[in-house]
């Protein structure tokens, strides 16, 4: 069984590429990392050169997604039985300006890896997010709820959910909410670094106090995404932490758990900071489909902060 990583040198490809490989953290039932061990072949696809740590054990190859004959070799030469598709444009604001570059990462190089994907039978498992939804609702989403797209970036997801749904493969569509954790270099943000790094620097920071999200920790959506591979799990999976808190309150956890100067968190609304792209006020998930049909289990974000803090010292 080849399963094929794009996206391999982001966070969450990382953290696939490592939970496959049997890393601890990416909480996996026994008898899954047996068959993984005894039956999985991984062939990691990233931009560039390799930025694992780790070199062994899996097949790299450099792919640029939006790059079609890239896509068709390297699909047409190893032949994946499954592909996760973690790559694409996420930086929601640049997209808002660069509207061109982020409609081919998110949505016509998906169409690519679907038309290639088609002629192997491929099972395809593809990432999208919460952003999808207009934040009404509040923070109950299901699978079944109507997306209402309030920006570009999340329009171009949404097509790209519409190509993998309108394809004639087995695929799953797995939306998730803020995503944080350490890449292996530690060169890449998110919420969580962004809180800690700025307060260790005494930097004053603007923190939204009306826009509420579920945070995932990265090694929870790597195992969400490899019980779909490895259970071939079909449909759309809402997959995120279990916590809805305010970005505000989540600031104040951060920096209460390294102990830092909250003083140096200025609370902001929506309407003061003015983003470019507009954000939906409320996005959470209910995680019932993907906890029954995957097992899927995340850990708390007080649990999810204590293994960032392990991994930054090592």
């Amino acid at each position: 069984m080849k399963i094929l990583v794009t996206g391999s040198n982001g966070l969450l490809g990382q953290k696939i590429i490592y939970g496959l490989l049997g890393d601890p953290l990416c909480l996996l039932p026994n008898e899954i990392r047996k068959k993984i061990k005894s039956e999985v072949q991984i062939i990691a696809c990233g931009k560039g050169q390799n930025r694992l740590h780790r070199k062994d054990g899996y097949i790299y190859k450099s792919l640029d997604i939006t790059n079609k004959s890239e896509v068709e070799n390297i699909f047409s030469k190893h032949k994946p039985d499954v592909v996760i598709n973690t790559a694409g444009m996420t930086n929601v604001d640049a997209c808002e300006t660069k509207r061109e570059e982020a409609m081919l990462a998110n949505a016509t190089a998906v169409k690519y890896i679907v038309e290639v994907s088609e002629k192997l039978g491929t099972h395809f498992i593809h990432l999208s997010t919460d952003f999808v939804f207009d934040g009404i609702k509040g923070t109950s989403y299901d699978e079944t709820d109507k997306p209402n797209p309030l920006h570009y970036y999340a329009l171009t997801k949404l097509e790209g959910e519409k190509v993998v749904m309108a394809s004639k493969l087995k695929w799953a569509i797995i939306r998730t909410i803020i995503i944080y954790g350490v890449v292996d270099d530690k060169s890449r943000s998110n919420l969580v670094l962004w809180v800690k790094n700025n307060l260790e620097q005494k930097k004053k920071i603007n923190v939204i106090t009306d826009q509420f999200r579920a945070p995932t920790l990265s090694e929870d959506l790597a195992q969400g995404c490899i019980l779909c591979a490895m259970k071939s799990a079909e449909g759309i999976f809402h997959i995120s932490g279990a916590e809805t808190k305010s970005i505000l309150e989540l600031a104040y956890e951060i920096a209460d758990f390294w102990k830092l100067d909250k003083s140096f968190i200025n609370p902001i609304t929506s309407e003061e900071l003015n983003q470019p792209a507009k954000r939906p006020p409320r996005t959470g998930f209910i995680l019932d489909k993907a906890k029954k049909v995957l097992g899927y289990d995340p850990h708390t974000f007080m649990e999810g902060l204590q293994i960032i803090d392990k991994q930054l010292k090592q």
